[in-house]
């Protein structure tokens, strides 16, 4: 039977459900590295196994797979117009638009073929995408190779670049996540800079929010515009018993000041805690979904077990 324990205060009280996923027999995932739900509540969960999209339904029931043979290496996963998602590979540094069954769309960048590092260029191992709520534009994070934003037509054309290496504003040091909100105004995780940098449309800088540590995904209720922010957390054996630092998920309103925290029992696997907090997404219940690199966190120090727990829904009650 799942566990279950709660976290967060105020309106923000979250019940943790392990075990969600029911994979079945012959499927399984080594970590997972983003997730996204449709308007059906059904959960997209990218992940770097042999079967890189995995679909289920909102308890967890298991409906279809597809990506295999097209993606090198899950990053990030955003719901674009019409129920599309928009799928980002750091390994073939490419984004692809895809249908809720697979089919691909469109795709942006030469896959395989990576920018010269640092060059401004897209792309060099690009990591997430939003798109704005009014035109449909591609915002996209080029992250762990170009320190930059590309701004794309909805058919793919750049329209626009801006950023580079550095901790000034409209700098970034690994821009790794992005969302947009009602009004078009953008929210960057500037990962390795510990803040968060919002924008306008046309990337002119407007606010920051340094309040976080190490910001690895973000998402924004459409209803509340409360600002969902999963922050990694260092991991390394002397931080984990470190408080304070996350590996969380923390709820901020657009202004950017903390509303909650969620996540307070420190690194680990056990119930409650996150290792690697890598994407996240809303349902319509408000239920939050966390996927975890958590395999590669915990490579970095030690040997990982044969099974490490890699993705966990948080219900709100």
């Amino acid at each position: 039977m799942a566990s279950k324990t709660k976290s967060g205060g105020g309106n923000f009280v979250y019940e943790f459900v392990e075990n969600w996923e029911k994979i079945p027999d012959g499927y399984s995932w080594p970590e997972t590295a983003g997730v996204a739900t449709d308007s059906n509540d059904n959960v997209y969960v990218f992940n770097r196994g042999d079967h890189p999209m995995m679909v289920f339904d909102s308890d967890g029931n298991f409906l279809k797979s597809w990506g295999e043979g097209v993606f090198s290496r899950a990053h990030g996963v955003s719901v674009g117009p019409d129920d599309t998602l928009y799928c980002t590979d750091d390994g073939d540094h490419t984004v692809r638009q895809c249908t809720l069954d697979g089919k691909v769309l469109m795709t942006i960048g030469d896959a395989g073929n990576p920018a010269v590092p640092f060059s401004g260029s897209p792309f060099n191992r690009c990591t997430h995408t939003a798109t704005d709520p009014d035109n449909g534009d591609i915002f996209v994070t080029d992250g762990y190779g170009n320190g930059r934003i590309h701004k794309y037509s909805p058919d793919g054309k750049l329209l626009t670049s801006w950023g580079g290496p550095g901790v000034g504003e409209g700098e970034f040091n690994i821009v790794h996540n992005i969302a947009t909100d009602k009004n078009g105004y953008l929210y960057v995780c500037d990962r390795e800079n510990h803040r968060v940098q919002v924008f306008d449309r046309n990337g002119n800088f407007e606010a920051v929010w340094a309040n976080i540590h190490r910001p690895c995904a973000i998402y924004i209720d459409d209803d509340s515009q409360m600002v969902y922010v999963a922050e990694l957390g260092w991991g390394t054996p002397i931080s984990q018993s470190v408080p304070n630092i996350g590996p969380r998920v923390s709820v901020l309103d657009t202004s950017g000041k903390v509303v909650e925290r969620i996540g307070h029992m420190g690194y680990g696997l056990g119930a409650g805690q996150f290792v690697a907090p890598h994407g996240l997404c809303l349902d319509s219940n408000l239920s939050i979904y966390v996927a975890e690199v958590a395999r590669t966190n915990i490579s970095h120090y030690k040997t990982p077990p044969d099974v490490v727990r890699s993705f966990q829904k948080l219900v709100k009650i």
